[in-house]
């Protein structure tokens, strides 16, 4: 009888693959992002993508990143993690503690949002804001309120 797999990926890398399944859902251009939200046992708790309101049609969504604030998608799109907390049905209690894995680190705006929910660790794959003023405060938000954070390459 032959023994188990050997060669199975990692619950990190298992999570951040359905984070990245989960951003293949974004409509947005330009930032596709996408979050898993796991609890401490290994069970997926909540998923997320960056996305318009629900009622809101994406088809004639204005996508664009413009100087017009009536008109910039960013003043429109809920964030990956946001979404992720947001589609959760349980007890928010149960988020205490809980790993996400999300495709960019998180803006300061969703860092507030995941330490409210009590999310413990932030696991991410690309911080391409992270010497912006945005990143520098996120990263601030986290250290303040204790949530670990750390960066993973997928193979």
């Amino acid at each position: 009888m032959p023994g188990k797999r050997a060669d199975v990926i990692s619950w990190d890398e298992f999570f951040m693959r359905v984070a990245v399944a989960a951003s293949l859902r974004s409509k947005d251009p330009n930032t596709q992002v996408g979050a898993c939200i796991a609890s401490s046992d290994n069970r997926i708790l909540s998923v997320g993508y960056n996305g318009t309101p629900h009622g809101m049609d994406d088809d004639i969504f204005p996508w664009d990143t413009t100087d017009d604030p009536l008109t910039d998608k960013h003043n429109y799109v809920i964030h990956a993690e946001a979404n992720a907390i947001l589609n959760y049905r349980g007890s928010l209690t149960e988020l205490t503690g809980a790993t996400v894995y999300v495709t960019l680190f998180p803006c300061q705006e969703c860092a507030k949002t995941l330490v409210q929910a009590g999310i413990g660790e932030v696991v991410y794959l690309d911080d391409k804001y992270g010497d912006t003023i945005g990143g520098q405060v996120s990263k601030s938000v986290l250290d303040r309120c204790g949530v670990s954070y750390r960066q993973m390459t997928l193979s």
